[in-house]
């Protein structure tokens, strides 16, 4: 039983990056800090500004962005500690292990397949998405049966039980409440005016009218597999082709803070919070601010827990230390520099578009690319969708680049199979990690209903965050004075000032996301128990 709770030394995690299976060091402060930014620049700002704007938190969406960028902010210094310490893949998953033991490491480490391989596969549906908008612009389209997974939520929903319900009426079936579409169109509501959602499993409801039948997302599917033969190639290739795909969202996102500007109302920032500044929930029962009609809080801070998945990746640039040349002093540059940088181009898109648009009119799916489209600038509108195309490209490729790396770490502790610590004699990268990461990922980017399991990846972060910022008050006691090339400020505030806005974070989201990560994570404990725990090579190094 002691066993899984003895931690690893930093000697063996050194000793075992340095074996024959070695990654390339390749990667410089420039292109650390890219990969930050690719990661972090996606759907968040593309997407999820819109869906804050219009439902949580009005013009205060930009009070949001810095409240989740200094939760960011604490998390990423700590991060930058332990990197600048233990330069090797495994990120938080290996820091676990260097402080908090051996079970907590496959905790975290199983966790963060929440945080890149599921994120993952949310992110391919994302970019099939916006490469319909992209190819409808050109009179194109892919069709319907290969555009979206087998078991979706259809779009078309509310239409085809409304048309079933009016059929049953014709029957005489009297106790049924009326439904009818709110004011948007976008609803289907009931008598009571309360939402209604439908989940679509196969392709006929109940004598409703057919819903036309699909068999995967191939453009989900298509793009999972060609940034797998990216990463397999090289982590120059791949550092290369991100950097590329960087500089396009990057000077997309600078056109729309430069261009907007110029079409900015100050009125539509009157009203500053609609909603309050409030918005926290501890799991449902204690509610600080305002609720939204399904029960939800809305306000500023819960925007904040809503849009910090837009600020997910910066960590990733820490799984990629064994490439860095320069370790000890380009990590703590990639991570702070890539959360800097997105910080604040994120509160510079939240206040563009809230002057541009009055907050309760702003589109909820594409809100950059309507505010424009609003002023007959059809350029530009086509312009912002090819940078979101190829912003989620990049983040896909870091995502994907990051669960491999977790792969191969845990794979070396034997927690996982041995296979997946193979390094590609020519290529230089875990060729067997890369490629079981793109497998799950396109099979579940192509066939799965990822609505629910996104909501997993906030709230697995923010666990990964908070073990971190622990692990280093815990380094902080134990090894006071193990060499440290970068050492947060500070002192012990900055990881206790982490640990609390995490939490924060994690308490204003609800009672069923906790319930999800507690069964993932027991999930995982099952396979730590039946295999982990007995292939574990601390295990044999500390048997006589």
């Amino acid at each position: 039983m002691n066993q899984i709770f003895r931690t690893k030394p930093l000697s063996h995690v050194m000793s075992d990056s340095e074996g024959g299976e070695r990654l390339k060091r390749v990667l410089g402060p420039w292109s650390l800090t890219a990969l930050g930014v690719g990661a972090i620049i996606g759907t968040g700002i593309f997407v999820l500004v819109g869906q804050a704007a219009r439902d949580i938190t009005g013009p205060s969406l930009m009070l949001s962005f810095v409240v989740a960028g200094a939760a960011c902010i604490f998390a990423a210094l700590c991060y930058a500690e332990f990197a600048s310490m233990a330069p090797v893949a495994g990120s938080a998953y290996t820091y676990a292990y260097l402080t908090l033991g051996e079970l907590m490491a496959w905790i975290i480490g199983w966790d963060l397949i929440l945080e890149y391989a599921v994120a993952s596969c949310t992110v391919a549906h994302g970019w099939s998405k916006y490469l319909g908008k992209l190819l409808a612009m050109m009179s194109l389209a892919v069709p319907g049966e290969v555009h979206e997974a087998p078991f979706s939520i259809h779009p078309n929903t509310g239409e085809v039980m409304r048309g079933h319900v009016e059929k049953l009426k014709g029957e005489n079936k009297s106790d049924l409440k009326t439904p009818k579409l709110d004011a948007s169109g976008n609803k289907m509501l009931d008598s009571s005016g309360k939402e209604l959602q439908v989940f679509v499993l196969k392709k006929d409801i109940a004598g409703a009218e057919v819903i036309s039948h699909t068999y995967l997302d191939l453009p989900a599917l298509l793009i999972s597999l060609a940034i797998t033969l990216i990463l397999v190639k090289g982590i120059k290739e791949s550092a290369w082709f991100n950097g590329l795909m960087v500089a396009i969202k990057v000077s997309v996102v600078l056109l729309v803070i430069g261009v907007g500007a110029f079409y900015v109302d100050p009125k539509n920032w009157n009203n500053f919070a609609p909603f309050g500044l409030g918005g926290m929930s501890f799991f449902g029962v204690w509610t600080w601010g305002e609720l939204r009609p399904n029960g939800l809080p809305r306000g500023m801070l819960a925007g904040a827990a809503m849009i910090f998945f837009a600020y997910l990746g910066f960590d990733a640039v820490s799984t990629n230390a064994e490439e860095a040349k320069n370790p000890k002093r380009d990590l703590p540059i990639g991570i702070i520099g890539s959360l800097l940088v997105c910080t604040v181009l994120y509160i510079a898109v939240a206040g563009v578009l809230t002057g541009m648009v009055p907050y309760d009119q702003i589109d909820k799916d594409a809100p950059i690319a309507d505010a424009f489209a609003r002023l007959d600038l059809p350029w530009f509108t086509a312009l912002i969708i090819v940078g979101a195309v190829t912003g989620i490209t990049s983040v896909l490729l870091v995502m994907m680049l990051g669960q491999a790396r977790i792969f191969l770490a845990m794979a070396r502790d034997g927690l996982m199979p041995k296979a997946l610590t193979h390094v590609h004699p020519t290529f230089k990268t875990p060729i067997w990690a890369t490629l079981l990461t793109g497998l799950l990922v396109s099979l579940g980017g192509s066939l799965l209903p990822l609505d629910i399991l996104a909501d997993l990846t906030s709230i697995g972060t923010l666990f990964a965050f908070v073990v971190v910022c622990a692990a280093v008050l815990v380094l902080r006691i134990t090894q006071p004075d193990a060499p440290r090339a970068f050492k947060a400020p500070l002192g012990m505030v900055t990881p206790i000032l982490g640990i609390l806005l995490c939490l924060l974070l994690m308490f204003s989201l609800s009672w069923e996301n906790w319930a999800r990560l507690i069964i993932w994570l027991l999930v995982g404990l099952c396979f730590y128990f039946s295999y982990g725990v007995w292939h574990s090579k601390l295990r044999t190094r500390n048997t006589p």
